[in-house]
């Protein structure tokens, strides 16, 4: 059995009681640091996740380690404005004081990530974490040892002891760790195992952030150019093998531009490709035995006509050809569970009100994307449909946007991060008012109440019926006071 991990978790808690990590020196030093291991070990970083995830060198680069860059930067940057207590005016009953918003550490944070993009997102979470002045126990996923391995390597190599720890290892680690009483969990995955988190982090009522999945649907109409559309959707769609959670899940397609998309599709996956896919050194693989036999499944399942792709070889590195498929019923398997690998199944759909009752009638996606050249449409999807984001004219660039939050709605998620928002969620938002004790204005209303004090006290505050425009308040203020300022002259 595994034994707990108590005493990482009370090494952790140290820094953040003592006070270190209120410090922004702290903070800034720990996010270089995490910013010298990405950039001084960029080779050994792609070499692991080439071997445990099989996607092409080039996109570690693109998607995981300069995400991850930008991300610390971008932290970096803007720490001192971010951090910064937020005044709050105060209302005129209340002065003379002052109130303001601290964004103070929340403690010790665990980070439980996935294999999809096992260094972004592992370490961009951690950039978030330590720049909200936390220390961390990050768990990354037990499908990429190596890189798994490495980071543990790394991290404690760069970083100190009681600012981070990384704990390798499986299902039974995960569950020792998730009995331990922690300031927040930040969980990405799948799911089925985000509800076995909220239930164990139910036990200490500890706050968590959920970056799950589900089916990001993408709606194309005929006002778009569909080959200029067609090569967006497939670079979103095959990006790391379909195996990104915000990738384009399924495509709902209006009668006048479906024939035209699939043509497109078909094209632009020959264009970027080739002719022989499994010859490219630009797609990536399908990360085991396990994912590659589920998704040929679909695709067997899906009662659908293989416009393209379909080809699969698990020897290959657990090769599957980018699949796009038509003809697909609403109910089918593939339109039902999530994908999470390059198979794009095409729906027709009568027009952009059938596209948003289908988005509708499901679980609220992470993203959905719009491509519509139509104002109204676009603004149909805006006001008509929920999602964790809402792209339109591209997949997947959303979460490269510093300012723009990223998280899910419901079955895809809870919480935000990425930039300020990370900062946000990772922090507590602590109330503090200040109120000098002299004059002592609250002599106004403290016990007993004789007549003349409970009309002044019904003269200042709010009225039950018409209520005071904000011009009104001050001089309402003044003439109670006045009224008032013999009779309390002298207390306090």
């Amino acid at each position: 059995m595994t034994a707990g991990y108590g005493e990482t978790v009370e090494l952790l808690r140290h820094p953040v009681t003592a006070g270190v990590t209120r410090d922004l020196t702290w903070r800034r030093a720990q996010l270089r640091a995490l910013r010298a291991l990405v950039v001084e070990h960029e080779d050994e970083l792609t070499r692991a996740v080439v071997a445990d995830v099989g996607k092409p060198a080039l996109e570690v680069r693109l998607t995981e380690l300069s995400f991850v860059v930008q991300e610390i930067d971008t932290l970096l940057a803007n720490l001192a404005r971010w951090t910064a207590p937020r005044r709050v005016a105060l209302p005129a009953t209340h002065l003379p004081g002052s109130a303001a918003v601290h964004l103070v550490p929340k403690g010790v944070v665990l980070i439980i990530g996935p294999w999809n993009y096992p260094v972004q997102l592992v370490l961009a979470p951690l950039a978030g974490a330590l720049a909200a002045g936390n220390t961390v126990v990050v768990k990354p996923s037990e499908h990429t040892p190596t890189v798994a391995a490495l980071l543990a390597e790394l991290v404690g190599r760069h970083l100190p002891a009681d600012a981070v720890q990384v704990v390798t290892g499986g299902i039974p680690e995960t569950t020792a760790l998730l009995r331990e009483r922690w300031d927040h969990i930040f969980f990405t995955g799948s799911s089925a195992v985000g509800r076995v988190v909220m239930r164990a982090a139910a036990e200490h009522l500890t706050p968590v952030t959920l970056e799950l999945g589900g089916k990001s649907p993408t709606f194309v109409d005929g006002t778009v150019d569909p080959d200029l559309a067609a090569r967006r959707i497939a670079w979103g769609k095959f990006t790391n093998a379909g195996q990104s959670c915000v990738a384009p899940d399924y495509v709902m397609v209006t009668p006048d531009a479906r024939e035209g998309l699939v043509a497109a599709l078909d094209d632009a996956i020959a264009d970027f490709f080739g002719d022989d896919p499994s010859a490219s050194a630009d797609l990536g693989r399908i990360v085991n035995d396990h994912h590659h036999a589920r998704l040929v499944e679909l695709v067997g399942a899906s009662g659908g006509v293989v416009t393209t792709g379909g080809g699969h070889d698990v020897d290959d590195g657990h090769y599957l050809a980018p699949t796009v498929l038509t003809g697909v019923a609403h109910d089918s398997p593939v339109m039902t569970e999530e994908i999470f690998g390059p198979v794009l199944p095409v729906v027709e759909v009568a027009d952009a009100r059938a596209a948003v009752d289908l988005v509708n009638a499901r679980p609220r996606p992470l993203a959905l994307y719009v491509f519509s050249d139509d104002a109204a449409t676009r603004r149909l999807f805006e006001e008509r449909t929920t999602s964790g984001g809402l792209a339109h004219g591209v997949p997947l660039i959303h979460l490269a946007v510093p300012g723009l939050p990223f998280g899910g709605v419901g079955e895809s998620g809870m919480g935000r991060y990425l930039g300020r928002a990370s900062i946000d969620e990772l922090s507590h938002h602590r109330s503090v008012l200040s109120k000098p004790l002299r004059p002592d204005t609250l002599a106004a209303i403290y016990p007993p109440h004789p007549t003349w004090k409970a009309s002044m006290i019904r003269g200042v505050m709010a009225p039950l019926g018409r209520g005071l425009r904000a011009s009104e308040v001050p001089a309402r203020v003044a003439r109670s006071v006045r009224g008032v300022s013999s009779r309390l002259r002298g207390v306090g």
